[in-house]
């Protein structure tokens, strides 16, 4: 997912967290935020760039006033960190500074692969089995129509790589793409699809919200600007059976008619005219898209971390469980407004309402409430 760019309505990430009520006090000190990052590649398949200038990191920290974090890159497959492609850098910049300005604390280590099928399920694999820095959370802006991701292979690789980062106790963000449930790529077929690797049932999927606040008073509504603007991504996957942790939570059948996983589990700010202040090549600029929410929940998730390290000594880990549990309801503010029809010729097929939907999933985080819950 290309991060989109705009101006309007922005907000800092700092005024983010404060208007989702994230927990105070802690800043994911102890914690390690693994960024998948892929390079464009040349036409004999040499990685060719996407990356980040530490001077821009530097200033956005600065006039931030927040700590600047430890921030490494690490190579998978050649990988590397090669600034200066426009589109591709302000994915990694927008990733390093949302996740970064959300937990100071935490050390973030960006895993830079190529942008191939092996590329990115070794990046993943880099950081679940990184034993050095060890990761408790991982941040994924990257993905596609599932059922258009190329062969059963790849899917299977990089489900099976988020499945072993479950099971070691660690959590994945993944962006739930900016296309709606149209989830369109250059040959769209007519027909909505959930966006891959979102719809693992090991993932963290994250949804995109327009965020409107004046004086404090929120109004969110699904994130849906039309083929110009994206539009939050959400569906049910034809891939994956409905997960027993999605059991109570209606989702509708797939468009293959049959029960599915449900896309995504949460939602934050991601429209672009609503969307976050970064700086990047020099200058400072707004950008939207769900890329930016999986980057918003790690930086949570890591807070959320640091806390339970200290009274249980682990992390949260596969938390999806947890938060879609009948006693979970007050951990999410309910968005009940708009669909994600980005094109209006799949008649509103899936609309917000209350409860999870395919637009925002159960909500947005209240931060606090979800700590509680989790730190329970």
């Amino acid at each position: 997912m290309r991060p989109r760019a705009a101006q309007g309505g922005s907000f800092s990430v700092e005024q983010i967290a404060e208007l989702y009520n994230f927990p105070g006090g802690e800043t994911g000190a102890g914690q390690c935020i693994a960024i998948i990052e892929l390079n464009d590649i040349d036409q004999k398949g040499h990685p060719t760039g996407a990356g980040y200038k530490t001077s821009d990191l530097r200033t956005f920290f600065k006039k931030a006033g927040i700590p600047m974090p430890k921030i490494a890159p690490a190579s998978v497959d050649g990988g590397a960190n090669k600034p200066g492609h426009s589109d591709a850098d302000g994915e990694v910049v927008l990733d390093i500074e949302v996740a970064g300005a959300i937990a100071p604390g935490a050390k973030i280590v960006v895993y830079f692969a190529p942008n191939t099928t092996n590329g990115f399920i070794d990046a993943v694999k880099a950081a679940v089995h990184d034993s050095a820095r060890k990761p408790s959370v991982i941040s994924i802006s990257w993905g596609g129509p599932e059922d258009q991701e190329g062969s059963q292979q790849f899917v299977d690789g990089l489900n099976e790589a988020i499945r072993d980062a479950a099971a070691m106790g660690v959590t994945v963000c993944v962006a739930s793409g900016d296309n709606g449930s149209a989830d369109m790529g250059e040959d769209w077929d007519g027909k909505p699809h959930a966006d891959f690797p979102a719809s693992s049932p090991f993932a963290l999927a994250c949804g995109g919200t327009n965020l409107k606040a004046t004086n404090g008073h929120i109004n969110e509504v699904v994130w849906n600007g039309g083929p110009q603007g994206g539009a939050g991504g959400g569906g049910v996957s034809v891939m994956f059976a409905q997960p027993k942790y999605q059991a109570h939570a209606h989702v509708p059948k797939s468009p293959a008619h049959r029960s599915g996983r449900g896309v995504p589990d949460v939602a934050g700010d991601a429209d672009p005219a609503t969307g976050y202040q970064i700086f990047l090549n020099g200058v400072g600029t707004t950008i939207g898209g769900t890329s930016a929410v999986a980057p918003l929940m790690a930086g949570l998730i890591a807070r959320i971390n640091e806390a339970t390290m200290k009274k249980f000594g682990k992390t949260v880990g596969f938390i999806n469980p947890l938060i879609y549990a009948s006693h979970a309801q007050g951990a999410f503010r309910d968005i009940t407004a708009g669909n994600n029809d980005i094109t209006g010729d799949l008649h509103g097929m899936y609309k917000a309402g209350s409860g999870w939907d395919p637009c925002t999933g159960l909500g947005v985080p209240d931060g606090a409430a979800l700590q509680t819950l989790l730190a329970a």
